[in-house]
């Protein structure tokens, strides 16, 4: 067996009113790919943050570099060849790819008695570092030009060209298509090659059998297990790491009315990138978008939901055209929008749980745009303890902010946050992305609840298994417009996709 490059022994951390961890031992080889599994809260995050050295321990210890730690800064993680890249990338887009490579620790050379930036060296360990991650870009290109998965070879360079030992990757494929994850995962067996160990963080379960050697599960701060990854079967990471029975398969049980709900008619978008779409959702249905990534989709909700101007068209909600020109006309006249980056757009991060919940509920009742005036305080914790027991949100209190949440509860926040303004549509985008599958079954269920309360429900998503699992029909889009709308019975991965690609 391998020495291992870096090993934490005991480890348990306390934040105020919570245990995040208890007692976990966890460790990663040379050449592996050890994945970390665990739902939203088990401590994950919290690990590779005490590994990083942004956390230090309440008490445990950490080996790496032939020494022990009772604790790490950032300065020794980094010494020691620790990295972790976060699932929101960390580039700058302005910059050029050799200046991100070393943001933070910029080389200088003594020149005429001066001291310079040593460009040369830049620009040396630059094209080594791209060279090992397989970007064929250009070492002064800048960031912005490249694709998101560009920008994601770039972290890994950034890690190498600091002499990286151990990479912590947090959802590396969230944002990815299937092309890019090939290649990524391709990267990352070159890595391996190169004796460098990866600690994998993933939601998607079926990537863990073809990228992963190891799997180690924590549940609720507590270490499960270290597992095989290849060999040790789906269903039985899943129970070890929820602990209860998870609900697969096709939508069923509810009923759908033939009135709709919602109907769009003629819509297109001042920008183009929404043609001449129609459709309706009808009460008890939850209608899916499928699509290939750069479709539309997003682009529809966004229209419709007023982020982008409409050129022509009509939504119509219960009989009742809706005038829309804006988010805050949308929200008062009753649309919801669970969007897909909740980080960027979801909420509010320097409001607490219960302010984030109360703050469109307070917008769609007040005189004036943008105003809230005078909150009611009573209220406003009156929806937190409420949606909070309703949702299942887990946190110390109410009142603790948002950005301290894992993220299948800040998305149970948000989704909290529509709820109690009480609103009649429900779009979601990528409702279940960077979240644990028992987040997701917990998801689900509030999606059909909710349909089954005659709410409309519009949900886009990149994973064909999940618009299968949940909706009633899928509508596939193509090039701004929608190509097909299938049955859920006549839903395949493979028609989806024929359709998607024809």
């Amino acid at each position: 067996m391998s020495e291992s490059l870096v090993t934490v022994r005991n480890i348990t951390k306390r934040f105020p009113g919570t245990v995040a961890l208890k007692d976990v031992s966890f460790d990663v080889r040379p050449g592996e790919v050890h994945v970390l599994l665990g739902e939203n809260g088990a401590g994950k995050s919290t690990l590779m943050k005490i590994l990083s050295g942004i956390y230090e321990p309440t008490s445990g210890s950490i080996v790496a570099g032939g020494a022990e730690y009772d604790k790490l800064t950032p300065t020794l993680s980094a010494e020691l060849g620790i990295k972790l890249i976060y699932q929101e990338l960390s580039v700058i887009d302005y910059l050029s790819i050799e200046e991100n490579l070393f943001v933070g620790r910029i080389p200088t050379v003594r020149k005429f008695g001066v001291s310079v930036v040593d460009r040369a060296y830049m620009r040396r360990r630059a094209t080594d570092a791209l060279a090992r991650v397989g970007l064929k870009r250009h070492p002064r290109t800048l960031v912005g030009d490249l694709g998101i998965s560009e920008k994601q070879q770039v972290e890994i360079a950034k890690a190498l060209a600091s002499d990286a030992k151990v990479i912590i990757m947090d959802e590396p494929t969230s944002s990815l298509t299937d092309t890019e994850v090939d290649h990524l995962f391709a990267v990352i067996d070159d890595l391996r090659s190169q004796g460098v160990g990866i600690v994998y963080i993933s939601h998607k379960l079926k990537e863990i059998p073809v990228i992963g050697d190891r799997v180690s599960i924590l549940k609720d701060g507590s270490y499960v297990g270290t597992y095989d990854a290849r060999t040790t079967p789906t269903d039985r990471l899943v129970a070890l790491m929820v602990g209860r029975e998870i609900v697969h398969g096709r939508p069923g049980g509810s009923a759908v009315h033939a009135n709709p709900v919602l109907s769009v008619k003629k819509l297109s978008s001042r920008d183009g990138s929404v043609r001449d779409v129609s459709f309706d959702v009808r009460q008890g249905e939850i209608l899916g978008f499928a699509g290939l990534m750069g479709s539309g989709r997003s682009e529809l909700m966004e229209t419709i939901f007023g982020v982008r101007s409409k050129a022509v068209g009509q939504v119509v909600l219960n009989g009742r055209e809706l005038d829309i020109d804006s988010p805050y006309k949308a929200v008062k006249q009753g649309l919801a929008f669970v969007t897909e980056d909740r980080r960027a757009t979801g909420f509010f991060h320097n409001f607490n749980i219960e302010e984030n919940i109360y703050v469109a509920s307070a917008l769609r009742s007040s005189k004036r745009a943008l105003s809230l005036g005078w909150v009611d305080r009573t209220r406003q914790r009156q929806f937190g303890i409420q949606y909070k027991e309703k949702l299942s949100i887990r946190c110390a209190s109410t009142i603790q902010n948002i950005t301290e949440l894992s993220g299948g509860n800040q998305q149970k926040a948000i989704i909290a946050k529509w709820l109690a303004a009480d609103s009649d549509v429900f779009i979601f985008d990528e409702p279940t992305r960077g979240i644990d599958i028992g987040a997701k079954s917990e998801i689900y269920a509030i999606m059909r609840a909710l349909a089954d309360a005659g709410k409309a429900i519009l949900m886009v998503s990149s994973e064909l298994p999940e618009l299968i699992a949940v909706c009633d029909r899928i509508a596939v889009y193509r090039d701004g417009s929608i190509a097909a709308t299938l049955d859920n019975a006549d839903a395949t991965e493979e028609s989806i996709m024929q359709i998607a690609i024809s």
